[in-house]
C-alpha cells in the first residue's frame, strides 16, 4: 500500500521527533543484521539530541509526512552523499524510503553531482541495489566497543541539467 507522502524540508522543531524516528527505525529494522549490543550502539547516535539537531542542520535534510505524522526523514552532505535516510518502522514498504530517495537523487543531480553516494547498512543494501546502486567497498565502522559494517554504494545519475547562461 503506498502512502499519500508530502516532502519538506526539516525544521529545528523536528529535531526531537527525528531523533525518536532515528531510534525506532534503527531499534526494528536492524535487529535481524546487527546484534542488540551494536544496535543499542547505532540507535545512541540520537542520545545527544543538540548534536543530532546540528547535524540535521548542517547538511540538507528532508522529511516525508503522511498526514501530520513525520513517517521518514533523508539528509543530503555536499552535493553527491545521502547520508542519512530512515523511515519509521510503522511506514515501510509504503513508499517512505523511495520517495526521499528519489528526492535526493534529483536533489544531488540540481547540485550537478554525477553520482550519489551513500554508505549503507545490511539492512538496506536490497533497497539500494534494487534502485541500481552498486557496491564500491566494505567498510567497519567503530560505534563505542562496538563495529558496525556497510558497503559504500553508488549510483550515477541522469545528466546535470545544462547551465543557463
Amino acid at each position: 500500500m503506498r502512502e499519500n507522502i508530502a516532502l519538506r524540508p526539516a525544521l529545528p522543531a523536528d529535531a526531537p521527533a527525528l531523533a525518536a524516528l532515528f531510534r525506532a527505525s534503527v531499534e526494528v529494522l536492524a535487529q535481524e543484521d546487527y546484534s542488540e549490543a551494536q544496535v543499542e550502539a547505532w540507535a545512541a547516535l540520537a542520545d545527544d539530541e543538540a548534536a543530532f539537531a546540528k547535524k540535521l542542520a548542517d547538511e540538507l535534510t528532508i522529511v516525508a509526512t503522511v498526514g501530520s505524522e513525520i513517517a521518514g526523514f533523508a539528509s543530503l552532505k555536499g552535493a553527491d552523499h545521502l547520508d542519512m535516510l530512515y523511515v519509521h518502522p510503522a511506514h515501510i514498504r509504503r513508499g517512505v524510503g523511495t520517495g526521499l530517495c528519489d528526492a535526493m537523487e534529483k536533489l544531488a543531480g540540481a547540485r550537478r553531482a554525477a553520482s550519489l553516494t551513500a554508505d549503507v547498512s545490511d539492512c538496506a543494501h536490497a533497497f539500494f541495489a534494487a534502485r541500481k546502486y552498486e557496491a564500491q567497498k566494505r567498510n567497519m565502522v567503530f560505534l563505542g566497543d562496538e563495529v558496525l559494517g556497510n558497503t559504500t554504494m553508488t549510483k550515477k545519475l541522469a545528466s546535470a541539467p545544462e547551465k543557463i547562461q
